[in-house]
């Protein structure tokens, strides 16, 4: 959209009979999202797989030290998530960041956000998929079943979720944030009740005995930790769907900021605490990747089913992730193909007021997700992990450019920031960066996953600059059209 659009679009809502947005992606979408809704797909964005399966094996390589990096990580997300808000009360948005970087960096920054905020989703939709199947053969009734058969039959699940109502999803994304929080704090529970009883785990008594004779806070060094760095931003992309969200619910200026400000208390309780738990419960070397750390932990003290209930919790926590990632992209893609910068099929709606065009479209790359679980099973969930966070790396940055212009606008008197703002600007965007793509640069260090990942960046970006060369001609053209057609 260019500029123009964006200055006129108000104007035009004003003198004419129906309002039309500053964004034309953003009309035709209904506003069944309640606080509650938002609140636990906030949740849900800081509690996922990456807490519940990954921290298993980032333990084992890093040890004690995880909790450090799931601070550090979580402040730098939370003020991501502080400098979105602080956007989406300027202006709410289905079409967030992408919207925002069209109205700051233009449409080629829109661009760019969008079709990597798409790969982030599409390749994480595939690792989705994956893990279902993977955790479904946890139960031999589903031993015999093939993993590409089960991967299709959750995305078939989730795809029909998504395209009924959006109230459907939030229902859906509230109650698997519920199971994700209640089996957490159960665990939470239990843990200190360990704890504070000095009750055998394993063979040895919890405390911080377990930490200190068994290699300290680092005992492999500090390069074990800042390598899972990349893995731990993962865990905590999602977080960004607020924004999105935000489109989609009737009071944003009250919603989202109650929202953005308890992800950093959630941060701190779920992940690093849960961390902490772990570490002073079992010896960094007896978690593994393989298994989740909270199972390790249940297992060793002899809690009857705890390898079944805990495989049902992190099953649930990947079907909330594919949940949430075709709805954001749908909500994402429409925006995009307003602008004409994504197929146009991808801005249609349902009777139910759903972006089906662009969930479909992000379901395609997840069937040949299937395909990659037919092909290579084994490998399937690691190729696709990596891609993915590129994917929200780029997203993060760009977030924060945006904000950076958006205060330097207001500091100019083109437009009025919010009262809920991202403090320490702009030190705060610039530090965020540079933590972010250091993050990016010292994935080199690790020559089996890392460095393949970093080389793929040439790849994207031919990939990218090619497609601005096919669409470029449709830029603007199609955004006013839209904005036409919607003052009619």
């Amino acid at each position: 959209m260019s500029k123009d659009a964006v200055d006129t679009a108000p104007a035009t809502a004003s003198t004419g009979a129906a309002q039309v947005p500053a964004d034309a992606g953003d009309a035709g979408y209904s506003k069944d999202l309640k606080a509650r809704h938002v609140n636990m797909i906030a949740i849900g964005g800081a509690i996922g797989t990456g807490l519940f399966l990954g921290a298993g094996g980032r333990l084992h390589n890093a040890g004690p030290a995880l909790a450090l990096a799931y601070l550090v990580c979580g402040v730098f997300a939370f003020f991501v998530v502080r400098a979105l808000g602080e956007l989406v009360l300027y202006r709410p948005s289905s079409g967030s960041f992408v919207s925002y970087a069209r109205e700051f960096l233009g449409e080629k920054g829109a661009y760019v956000a969008g079709w990597m905020y798409f790969l982030n989703w599409s390749t994480t939709g595939v690792a989705d998929i994956t893990a279902i199947a993977l955790y479904t053969h946890y139960w031999s009734m589903f031993t015999s079943v093939p993993q590409w058969t089960l991967a299709l039959i959750a995305l078939a699940v989730v795809l029909a979720v998504n395209l009924i109502s959006v109230k459907i999803f939030g229902e859906m994304e509230f109650w698997f944030a519920i199971i994700k929080v209640a089996t957490l704090v159960g665990f939470m529970l239990i843990g200190v009740f360990l704890l504070a009883t000095q009750h055998e785990v394993g063979g040895g008594t919890p405390g911080i005995g377990v930490i200190t004779d068994h290699g300290g806070v680092l005992p492999h060094g500090v390069m074990p930790v800042v390598l899972v760095m990349q893995g731990v931003i993962f865990a905590y992309a999602a977080l960004e769907l607020v924004g999105v969200a935000a489109g989609e619910t009737a009071e944003p200026e009250k919603v989202v900021p109650r929202a953005v400000n308890s992800i950093m208390w959630r941060v701190g309780l779920f992940y690093v605490g849960s961390v902490v738990l772990l570490a002073l419960l079992l010896p960094g070397s007896l978690y593994s990747a393989d298994e989740s750390p909270f199972v390790t932990v249940l297992s060793k003290i002899g809690i009857p089913a705890a390898g079944d209930v805990m495989n049902l919790v992190v099953l649930t926590a990947a079907m909330s992730s594919l949940n949430s990632g075709l709805y954001s992209t749908g909500r994402i893609l429409r925006s995009m193909a307003m602008a004409g910068s994504a197929p146009r099929f991808t801005a249609r709606m349902n009777r139910s007021q759903v972006p089906y065009g662009g969930i479909l479209l992000t379901c395609a790359v997840c069937v040949l997700g299937v395909g990659l679980n037919y092909l290579m099973p084994s490998q399937a969930f690691e190729i696709v992990l990596n891609v993915a966070s590129l994917g929200i790396i780029s997203t993060w940055v760009i977030i924060m450019i945006c904000h950076l212009v958006f205060v330097r606008r207001a500091k100019a008197g083109h437009l009025t920031r919010p009262t809920f703002r991202l403090p320490g600007s702009p030190a705060t965007e610039i530090t965020t960066i540079v933590f972010l793509i250091a993050v990016l640069s010292l994935m080199w260090n690790d020559p089996e996953v890392g460095r393949k990942t970093l080389l793929l960046i040439p790849v994207i970006t031919a990939m990218l600059v090619a497609g601005w060369f096919a669409i470029r001609h449709r830029i603007g053209r199609d955004t006013t059209r839209e904005l036409t057609d919607l003052t009619k």
